[in-house]
């Protein structure tokens, strides 16, 4: 008889680069309102039609002059006009002087402003007691933005900044890629909804809350199939559900190897899996695969490894499918490790820590998969390599939280 060897856990980055490699962002593209398009991704990249600014303008309340008239550094100005924004003012006369406000246009003529500090009127003559340059607080046509550049990549997951700017040029309509659909369900008998009676064995399911809510933060349109039970049979058909009109299935629970584990033998029925267990800490048993021509995701039941495992690997596989083309790898900063962690693990380990008050990174106490508070806690986590302990005083690589939230 054969003697059964397991097949070699996948190291972290294998697995990141087998589901990149699969990933097939949407084609779809809509389009809608710029005023709707917070956290949509542009299908197209965008062009200015103008420039930004539009025409010289001043950067300051005070006085458009010509330079050459305050070369002496106490000139007396008429003051022939008044230039507010939003107005156009006449050729300024040598000798004389514009009171121009905030973003108003400069004269033709002037090329100069004076901030008002450094001026005094009097009647209708202003004093400069400044020696302006040619260009100073002046603002340039163009400056920001040229007719005819590209503000917007295609790829791009448009935020706050990025609506303003696409505003600024006067796009009132962007394309954006189709939201990504995912189908999520959860595997247990144990579970139990918050505000119903808590049975003997029983637990809240929180990944449920902790997986929608981040999957919403990806701006995904979600199906929540529920709690199924632990059979094969209810496992199966579920699935052959959510393949129905949705890019992608996530579950949680169900992907070790115990005898009520259904989700391995339910994908490999009803479609194929193309990856099972990581070398990773939490959250080993990792599932990757297809169902019809839906991906399929299984993340661990314990919820640490869920929320982990869904930031490390489902977040840049959702921003793959969504066509987003940049902040796909997180931002780590190497920081000093205040404690110490002297059991080194043959997987790699994120572990839940937080920036102290020394500029350092405290650990959490328990690392258990099962403490969520120490998601609560925590800044974020250690990326620490397998086999490698750390001592206080160390350097290690931080991911923060925010960096895999964003």
């Amino acid at each position: 008889m054969t003697e059964y060897k397991p097949k070699p856990m996948l190291a972290v980055a294998e697995a990141l680069a087998l589901m990149a490699a699969a990933a097939r962002p949407v084609a779809d593209v809509e389009v809608v309102s710029t005023l709707s398009a917070n956290g949509r991704v542009l299908a197209k990249a965008q062009v200015s039609g103008m420039n930004v600014p539009g025409m010289d303008n001043t950067q300051m309340d005070g006085y458009a002059v010509r330079a050459a008239d305050c070369a002496s550094g106490r000139a007396a100005l008429t003051v022939s006009q008044r230039i507010p924004a939003g107005h156009v003012g006449q050729p300024l006369l040598p000798g004389t002087a514009a009171r121009i406000f905030t973003g108003a246009l400069i004269p033709e003529g002037a090329d100069a402003v004076v901030m008002q500090e450094q001026c005094e009127l009097a009647g209708n003559v202003v004093t400069i007691r400044h020696t302006p340059k040619s260009g100073e607080w002046i603002r340039r046509a163009g400056e920001d933005i040229t007719n005819g550049s590209i503000i917007l990549p295609a790829g791009t997951r448009l935020r706050s900044q990025e609506l303003g700017l696409a505003a600024s040029v006067g796009l009132a309509e962007l394309p954006v890629k189709r939201r990504l659909r995912v189908a999520v369900f959860f595997t247990g008998d144990e579970l139990t909804m918050p505000g119903e009676p808590l049975a003997p064995g029983a637990i809240y399911n929180s990944n449920r809350f902790t997986l929608r809510a981040l999957l919403e933060n990806l701006g995904c349109e979600i199906s929540d199939f529920g709690i199924v039970p632990d059979s094969l049979d209810a496992t199966r058909s579920v699935l052959r559900e959510c393949a129905q009109g949705h890019d992608l299935i996530i579950t949680s629970g169900g992907v070790s190897v115990g005898e009520e584990d259904h989700i391995k033998p339910a994908v490999e029925a009803e479609g194929k899996l193309n990856m099972w267990q990581i070398a990773v800490k939490p959250g080993k048993p990792l599932a990757f695969g297809e169902v019809g021509q839906a991906f399929f995701v299984g993340l661990p039941g314990n919820p640490v490894s869920s929320f982990i495992t869904f930031l490390m690997f489902v977040r840049p596989f959702v921003l793959r499918l969504q066509g987003v083309t940049e902040a796909l790898v997180p931002r780590a900063f190497t920081m000093r490790a205040d404690f110490n962690w002297p059991k080194a693990d043959k997987r790699n380990e994120f572990l839940r820590a937080r920036i102290n008050a020394a500029g350092g990174l405290e650990l959490f106490t328990n690392q258990s998969s099962g403490v969520l508070t120490s998601t609560v806690w925590g800044d974020g986590v250690i990326d620490n390599p397998p086999g490698h302990a750390i001592a206080a005083g160390d350097a290690v690589r931080f991911i923060p939280f925010s960096e895999l939230m964003h």
